[in-house]
């Protein structure tokens, strides 16, 4: 957990003494790929952070069905919103194959807030988050989605000739904010240009794919 936490976007920049304080009150979990850790309109219990896996949210639609909010990659933290924002969980969040998180129950936050050292460590956490959020913001609207595609492959899986994604293409369209359809067309155009092919569970990308992104 302590080693999690150093890479988590939020929590990395807490004191090692914040950080030993968090992994005390976690509790490991894994989830079974199709198993829902909680659904919308649940009573919030805790946070949550990704020890590895994906973890896809989801919000309820029109007509009884889904939206893809987001998809969580590792040493995310979600559900955060529990804290002090509402007590319910605004999504439903559903393992996408098996993966481990580490929950941290808010009855026990709460009591690391109480803590002088901690406080001021959390304090520091919610203006990362509102960095983070505001540079998240900015990246979405300077980047279009066949770029955002490029990125996130390229974080992700490295800048391999072939790739197995491990999620469906409608979960990727909504990791990089982007519509299915609107994704739909990004593949055939790549494929149709000889640069990338999504056939089945693989993907094949030309070295031109990466050349021809530069060092973005």
């Amino acid at each position: 957990m302590l080693r999690m936490l150093d890479f988590t976007e939020l929590f990395g920049g807490l004191s090692e003494k914040s950080k030993e304080m968090l992994a005390e009150i976690a509790i490991p979990k894994t989830v079974q790929k199709g198993e829902t850790l909680f659904h919308e309109g649940d009573k919030g219990y805790a946070l949550y952070i990704l020890g590895n896996g994906n973890i896809q949210l989801t919000k309820s639609g029109g007509e009884d069905k889904e939206v893809v909010v987001r998809v969580i990659q590792q040493g995310e933290v979600f559900a955060e919103v529990i804290l002090f924002e509402q007590d319910r969980y605004p999504v439903t969040a559903t393992a996408l194959k098996q993966s481990t998180v580490f929950i941290l129950p808010k009855p026990q936050f709460y009591c690391l807030l109480d803590n002088p050292s901690f406080r001021n460590d959390f304090i520091v956490f919610l203006m990362h988050k509102q960095r983070y959020l505001t540079e998240r913001l900015m990246h979405l609207q300077s980047h279009d989605a066949e770029h955002r595609l490029f990125l996130f492959l390229k974080d992700h899986y490295g800048t391999r000739e072939r790739i197995v994604p491990g999620i469906s293409k409608k979960d990727l369209a909504a990791a990089i904010g982007t519509t299915p359809e609107t994704f739909s067309r990004i593949l055939f155009r790549l494929k149709q240009d000889n640069l990338l092919q999504w056939e089945g569970k693989e993907i094949t990308i030309s070295r031109e794919y990466w050349e021809g992104q530069g060092d973005t």
